[in-house]
This record gives C-alpha cells, structure tokens and sequence, in this order.
C-alpha cells in the first residue's frame, strides 16, 4: 500500500565538502570505479567491465584502474539542457557532467546517472508521470506530489534519484532525494553529490564488513 512517505535527512551526508570542481569529482569517482568493483560488481558484472589483464590483477591485489564513467559533457551541450529545462544546475551538478556525462553503476535499485542531455524533470518522464498518478491518486500523499513535479530525475532505476531546485541552500546547491516507489521513502540529502557520497559510504561499510 503506498501512503505518505517518510522524509529523512541522514546526519553525515553533506559533512564533507560538496563536490563542485570537474577535477575533485574526477578523484572521487576514480575512487567510486575502484570500490565499486571489489565491493559491488558480480561475477557477471566483472567479466563484462574487465578485461582478463585486469580481472588476473584483482584475483591478486584487488587493485584495477576503472572509470565507469562517461567522456566529459561539452559546456555546449550542459548550456542546452540547462535552457531546456529552464534553470541554471548547481556547481556540483555542472562539475559532474563536466567531469562524466553520466554515470553506469550504482546500486541495485538505480541503474545509472543519466547525461545531461537525458536529464528531464521528473513529471516528464514516463515512469516519474505515472508514479506521480498513481501517488495523486491516494489522499495523503500531497506533499510527495509537489516534490515529484516540481523535481528534476537525475537517475532512475527501480528508485528514482531526483534534485529539488526550489531547495537551495547557502552554497547554491539543490536538495536531492533518494526515492524507493516499491516502499514508498524518500531520503533527503543536502546536495547531489552528498546523495553520491552516501553511496559510496554504504560501499565501504560493506567492505569493513567483509574484512571482519
């Protein structure tokens, strides 16, 4: 049954600073490819993203040079969604795309950050349009409504990640928002990059884990 969701804002994520610069988001996600792959990735997934040099070099070390990433976007194409969608993106959603034009790999529920020029508001899309009928559809769910259309998808999967630019903060950043339809959360966040941050903190928590 989908009712009224549940708005949480975690308490560590946005601690660190926010990602704006192409080059900063270029380091982390260097990292992100790397943890990604000895935490995350399957048997399957391995055998698809690695080469046999590279896949002999985990069995040993558990240390691969990977980008699951995409080649930068062009200020050209980042001005023309922008003009599209009718805002200007915050400085660490603009460093994103100038350092990756979207994204392969997250998690199970989300399949990929889209490029920009995918990038469309969430009442826009085929399955955030019908998410949000199905939501205005039950009383209650007012408020997850007006998140829903005034927000911008980010990334969809069976989750949605989606970025409220009506929710600025001090350094300019948007909201963004981690939402599970099948339970009906939505996980607040300061900032997109705090949004990706968390996913990579769930990774090593994982990894500490299996060292155990």
């Amino acid at each position: 049954m989908i009712g009224m969701s549940e708005t949480t804002e975690p308490g560590d994520n946005g601690v660190a600073a926010v990602l704006t610069t192409p080059q900063a988001w270029r380091d982390f996600l260097e990292q992100y490819s790397k943890l990604y792959v000895k935490v995350r990735a399957d048997e399957e997934e391995l055998d698809e993203l690695l080469d046999e040099d590279q896949l002999e070099a985990l069995d040993q070390d558990g240390q691969v040079e990977l980008w699951l990433g995409e080649a930068p976007a062009r200020e050209e194409a980042l001005a023309a969604a922008e003009e599209r969608l009718g805002v200007r993106f915050p400085p660490g959603l603009r460093g994103f795309f100038l350092a990756s034009d979207g994204w392969k790999r997250l998690d199970d529920h989300v399949d990929g950050a889209h490029p920009c020029g995918r990038v469309r508001w969430m009442r826009d899309s085929e399955a955030g349009s019908r998410v949000i009928e199905t939501y205005a559809s039950i009383p209650g769910n007012e408020d997850d409504v007006q998140l829903f259309r005034r927000s911008i998808e980010i990334a969809r999967g069976e989750d949605f990640w989606l970025l409220d630019p009506t929710d600025a903060g001090p350094d300019g950043e948007w909201a963004a928002y981690e939402f599970a339809p099948k339970y009906g959360d939505t996980t607040r966040h300061p900032s997109f990059s705090a949004l990706f941050r968390s996913g990579y903190e769930s990774m090593e928590e994982d990894a500490d884990e299996d060292m155990d």
